[in-house]
């Protein structure tokens, strides 16, 4: 095995152990499962019934319910009961945290149960303990006590388990030793899955969910490596990035993360999680999983040793050209060559609102650093900051500064004009004309400091061609900057914000790009559809939505920050508020404050632990009422919820993160 993954060059899935869930097969190469999660009260029989329908129907192959005490797992007999009657026997997942009893009862009636191995025995309150080796064998010898009932009655029932480990609620015993990490993450897994296994149990998937798609997938890659190095094997991975959040950024960070790691051919079961109805998640699952389920193939060099470490983030070293590389932040390059006159008007939709009157420019946080127009020259007068880039003949007519060139890697050393500045050249990484083992024709850029290289592959694996490519420059210490150009041929905005985020994102989340460039090929289309208040934007917005999209992956990948971030769960039945009204009233007065990360979550779960490393935190109390942190500190105690999103306002006054809007 090639370090956690089968290979880093082509699309091939881990073989992991083969687990059952009532009639349905997890893992040992069987097909990607999708599922998701109710937010109904478990209580409500027939509400929670009905809701798990729908998310049957739209295609879940599993749904977790959650059971925060005895009388709601033993309501899941009830639940069951009913969707049998009416003929749906999907497996149930029982979602358990603080109450080992009622994972014991839960065990008993469903097919899976879900538990955490930060709050299952171990309690979260923030307090640092130095442990000695023979007081930390003592606490691992309590959690074995604890723990091994619920092992044994799964083994005898024959229901399956997940051990789901969470970034924001690790343990203070695994804080204390590990830290906050992804070696934490993995360790907390490992010790509940030893008991296991030290019981002869192996009906076991495992999840390493975090809402930092850096964390997750670090967490999820050394958890393989690890159970390959002490077990020889590994266990069905369960992909998620927890408390994703809504709408499009939800749909980006979910896809990013989940991407990243079913392209490293980890993961065998997925669910996005987003603060939207849990029905509207499994279409967003299943348009992630289709990329999966057709044969893979194209000609990429295979590598014995990554150039990088795909264990922590560490963004790749290469010399500034212009404004791109050299540690700057990676700017955002929108491809308008499509338009036939562009126009004043047309810069709108990257950032750019001209006044006529006042023959001034406003630029916004997402406003595109350089736009891409083809043989098109503008015929009007630029803001400022805007750089335009276009072919050679059209670079050659330009009387401006604010043109740079961009040629084909065939073109380059042949051009008999080049700009002393800045020169952007094309690679189609691994294909037909791509020589595979022949990297000379890199010779002529090779560190040269006016190029940028910008790297895209017409491959069917196109992001580990691209992978490859850029490890390829590596060995050979080539340190031009490199902008990542991926185009859509998607039909609907999930299709593209999908695609566009796991080819683009994966590569980010390694540390590999210094600028983003999204697109659509001329037979993509953007269908118009309305569901349960999102408009899908149509065809003429498509530049808007494109600029607006790479903004949003730098951001779901923390390599940009150009917004507020929303740190939201995806709501369950132990909420105890509106949370998609809650988010959208909260969105509609902090949307403006830039790089601050609020959290808004259900309850005490979901609260001071998930939302791992939020500025500012929102969480549910009781009902009606609303505690709001400061990092993972308690401000203000339960604030009647009328009056919370106030009081948060003014919470952020105090901590000099208001401006107004």
């Amino acid at each position: 095995m090639q370090l956690y993954a089968p290979s880093l060059t082509q699309y091939k899935r881990l073989i992991t152990r083969e687990v059952k869930i009532g009639d349905l097969l997890l893992g040992n190469g069987h097909p990607i499962r999708v599922q998701t999660m109710t937010t109904t009260d478990t209580m409500n029989t027939i509400a929670t019934v009905e809701q798990s329908i729908r998310c049957i129907e739209a295609g879940a192959e599993l749904v977790r319910i959650t059971a925060p005490s005895k009388k709601e797992a033993e309501n899941l007999k009830t639940i069951r009961d009913e969707l049998h009657k009416r003929g749906y026997k999907v497996p149930l997942v029982a979602d358990i945290h603080f109450t080992p009893n009622a994972a014991e009862i839960a065990a008993r009636i469903v097919e899976k149960v879900r538990v955490n191995p930060g709050n299952y025995v171990d309690k979260k309150k923030f307090e640092q303990i130095d442990y000695t080796d023979a007081e930390y064998r003592e606490e691992i010898e309590r959690i074995r006590e604890r723990f091994t009932p619920l092992v044994r009655i799964c083994r005898q029932e024959g229901t399956a388990m997940r051990i789901g480990t969470n970034h924001g609620s690790l343990s203070d015993r695994i804080m204390s030793r590990y830290g906050d990490t992804a070696i934490g993450m993995v360790e907390s897994a490992m010790e509940f899955l030893r008991i296991a296994r030290g019981e002869s149990f192996h009906n076991i998937v495992l999840s390493m969910k975090s809402s930092n798609p850096q964390v997750m997938v670090q967490a999820y890659r050394l958890l393989v490596q690890t159970m390959f190095n002490e077990f020889g094997e590994a266990y069905p991975l369960h992909l998620g990035v927890t408390e994703a959040g809504d709408g499009e950024d939800g749909r980006i960070k979910s896809a990013a993360g989940i991407g990243t790691l079913l392209e490293d051919g980890l993961g065998d079961t997925i669910r996005v999680s987003l603060t939207e109805d849990p029905e509207l998640e499994i279409p967003v699952c299943r348009d992630i999983v289709k990329r999966y389920q057709q044969p893979v193939s194209g000609l990429v060099p295979p590598t014995q040793k990554p150039t990088y470490s795909p264990f922590e983030y560490k963004r790749r070293s290469s010399f500034a050209a212009d404004r791109i590389g050299g540690g700057q932040v990676p700017v955002v390059i929108s491809d308008l060559s499509k338009i036939e006159h562009i126009t004043p008007e047309h810069l709108r939709s990257v950032g750019y609102s001209y006044n006529a009157q006042t023959d001034k420019w406003t630029i916004g946080d997402a406003a595109a650093d350089y736009i891409f127009t083809g043989h098109q020259l503008l015929n009007f007068a630029l803001p400022g900051t805007l750089k335009v880039i276009v072919f050679p003949d059209a670079w050659q007519q330009a009387a401006s500064e604010s043109y740079y060139p961009l040629f084909a890697a065939s073109g380059y050393d042949a051009a008999p004009t080049k700009s002393e500045k800045l020169n952007f050249v094309m690679l189609d990484c691994y294909n037909d004309d791509t020589q595979i083992n022949d990297y000379s024709f890199l010779d002529t850029v090779a560190n040269d400091r006016s190029v940028v290289l910008c790297l895209s592959s017409t491959n069917q694996n196109a992001m580990q061609s691209v992978r490859r490519m850029v490890m390829a420059l590596d060995e050979k210490s080539i340190h031009n900057p490199l902008v990542l150009v991926c185009d859509s041929k998607g039909a609907t905005p999930d299709e593209h914000l999908i695609h566009f985020a796991i080819e683009t994102g994966a590569l980010l989340l390694d540390g590999m790009g210094d600028g983003i460039s999204l697109g659509y090929r001329a037979e993509a289309s953007m269908q118009t559809i309305q569901v349960k208040g999102r408009t899908y934007l149509p065809v003429q917005d498509i530049y808007q939505f494109t600029n607006n999209t790479a903004f949003s992956i730098l951001q779901a990948t923390r390599t940009r920050i150009s917004k507020t971030e929303y740190i939201s769960c995806p709501s369950c039945g132990r909420t105890l508020f509106d949370l998609q009204e809650t988010t959208a009233k909260i969105r509609a007065v902090t949307h403006h404050l830039k790089g601050v990360k609020i959290a808004i979550m259900g309850c005490i779960v979901n609260g001071p632990g998930e939302m791992a490393d939020a500025d500012f935190g929102y969480v549910g109390s009781g009902p009606g009422k609303i505690t709001l942190y400061k990092g993972k500190e308690i401000v203000k105690r339960n604030v009647d919820s009328e009056v919370a999103v106030a009081e948060l306002i003014e919470l952020l006054r105090e901590n000099d993160a208001w401006v107004e809007p």
